[in-house]
């Protein structure tokens, strides 16, 4: 009985499963189909430009196996740029690899506390209004002035973010 594969190590993917000509109908189309870890050990060797032995780390797996997914994935990817194929991305024996950051724990990016701004809310991005908390008058957010930074045009007061 053989030994079970392992699962490669995979950091990036944006989660596009189809990639195909332009102008035909993907109903149209044969497919070739690329595991994930196929193209990750793409995007490492020809896009990041890192040599196979670095990669084959990354992914947590041996230089010569890297090798062989590479070949393989170059060969699906020819096959359908020459023969008008479209790529369906799927599957693979692949692991995703945790992000790195500043690791877990309050507004460390994991569980309830993901996304806490530096106020202790959630940050609001460039939409939104400002709010005089004496008066509650309200004005358009601009970007690039915080709100805290902005007086009120009727009393005077420091305005803070709605939310």
């Amino acid at each position: 009985m053989p030994r079970p594969r392992l699962r490669r190590r995979v950091r990036y993917w944006k989660g596009i499963t189809h990639f195909k000509p332009a102008g035909i109908r993907l109903a149209e189309l044969e497919e070739s189909i690329l595991t994930i870890d196929e193209l990750e050990a793409i995007r490492l060797c020809d896009l990041e430009e890192i040599s196979q032995k670095e990669a084959a780390k990354k992914m947590k797996i041996s230089q010569p196996t890297l090798q062989r997914i590479l070949a393989s994935a170059r060969k699906k990817t020819a096959d359908a740029l020459v023969n008008s194929k479209a790529i369906r991305i799927q599957g693979g024996e692949y692991k995703m690899a945790a992000p790195r950051g500043p690791g877990r724990g309050l507004r460390r990016g994991m569980g309830p506390e993901e996304g806490k701004g530096r106020m202790g809310g959630k940050a609001a991005g460039p939409s939104g209004e400002c709010v005089c908390p004496k008066c509650n008058a309200r004005v358009p957010h601009q970007r690039g002035i915080p709100c805290i930074e902005r007086k009120c045009l009727k009393c005077g007061a420091m305005m803070v973010r709605a939310g």
